[in-house]
């Protein structure tokens, strides 16, 4: 494990959102913001040029949006990852934002302290997607014509019947403990699948495994 602070790159349009996040981070010696940008063309132009570890992209900018900056940027060289923060009343385009590369997906309302575990849990690698959001994501989801499962059938072969169980539970955003207390299994034993499936289909994280769930028909939808 290294000391080095997790370098961040803030992508916003807003100069008052970008002031405020810095001013913040200044205060964790684990977080160093290594740059700001106002556009999304900004944001992969300094991905380029400083390979910060996580950007913090919103997803409404002038000129190029943060949807095709996060798709640039994980296409990319670099091993940056991508925490989208953005207003999701007015933002219709999570499923497109998840589907570009993003690691997790937060709101700005919410509490700075989960704002910042979350820019800490993208850079250890991990995934994922604010609490609450998972049931308004499908819910937008299923209201868009590509929401129609389109993985095919045998894609699907080589998984068990449990580790189906475990995928649309994740798709429903449940969290391993909780995938353990549904299914009556430990939590090591539901982090065993979620590895596995992983593996399995070919997933970058957990919110790819959300969006696979979505594709594979295997979240029950509201309404």
């Amino acid at each position: 494990m290294t000391d080095s602070p997790v370098r961040v790159l803030l992508a916003d349009d807003q100069p008052l959102v970008r002031s405020g996040l810095r001013v913040i981070m200044a205060d964790h010696p684990d977080l160093e913001v290594a740059g700001e940008a106002s556009t999304g063309a900004e944001a992969v132009q300094l991905v380029g040029d400083l390979a910060p570890d996580v950007v913090v992209m919103d997803i409404r900018m002038p000129g190029m949006d943060g949807i095709e900056a996060t798709r640039l940027i994980t296409a990319g060289p670099t091993a940056t990852r991508v925490l989208i923060l953005t207003t999701f009343d007015e933002d219709d385009y999570v499923y497109g934002a998840l589907r570009a590369g993003a690691s997790g997906f937060m709101l700005k309302d919410m509490a700075l302290d989960d704002i910042l575990a979350a820019v800490r849990v993208v850079a250890a690698g991990d995934a994922l997607i604010a609490p609450g959001v998972t049931r308004r994501l499908i819910a937008e989801f299923a209201g868009r014509p590509e929401s129609t499962p389109t993985r095919p059938p045998r894609l699907v072969e080589g998984i068990t019947e449990r580790e189906r169980e475990v995928l649309a539970l994740v798709g429903r955003g449940r969290s391993n403990t909780e995938i353990a207390e549904d299914l009556f299994i430990s939590v090591a034993t539901a982090k065993s699948h979620v590895s596995r499936l992983l593996t399995k289909l070919g997933a970058r994280d957990r919110v790819q495994l959300v969006i696979t769930a979505y594709e594979m028909g295997l979240v029950t939808l509201p309404g």
